[in-house]
């Protein structure tokens, strides 16, 4: 068994990098639209929200391309892990007070009709991709990286 995890760590590094590096990037050059999703949660002061929707996606191109090319894998996928624990939470939280928005993770995001929302997949979605870095938090030496 021990063989297979680099190729399984190169399989769960490919997967939670490409999905930060691509949920970054469509967010990057859309910074109002990346603003508006992170203020439709309601839970952070305008201004925070503001700065975090400016701040976030270039968090997670920069954790996804340390996570695809193999380099600090540890303590990328500690953040890449915090960080889908946190949408986790926010998505949660969004879904328990009744609130009709789209989570943004992808671009897009603020307002939907109720009926459009998604959040048992998202969440879903996320806690499968924590769940990923979890093992790379654990077993970080994985096929193919920069970091030996």
């Amino acid at each position: 068994m021990n063989k297979y995890l680099p190729w399984l760590g190169l399989v769960a590094r490919l997967v939670l990098g490409g999905v930060l590096f691509v949920a970054g990037y469509l967010k990057a050059f859309t910074i109002d639209k990346s603003q508006m999703a992170v203020r439709a949660y309601e839970v952070l002061p305008i201004s925070v929200a503001n700065i975090l929707g400016i701040i976030l996606p270039w968090l997670e191109i920069g954790a996804g391309l340390l996570l695809i090319l193999g380099f600090a894998v540890r303590y990328s996928s500690i953040f890449g892990t915090a960080l889908m624990l946190i949408f986790v939470i926010a998505i949660s939280q969004a879904w328990a007070r009744g609130l009709s928005i789209d989570c943004g993770c992808f671009g897009g995001g603020g307002k939907v009709a109720p009926g459009e929302t998604k959040y048992l997949s998202e969440i879903l979605r996320d806690l499968g991709l924590a769940a990923l870095g979890i093992y790379l938090i654990r077993y970080p030496k994985t096929r193919f990286a920069l970091e030996k």
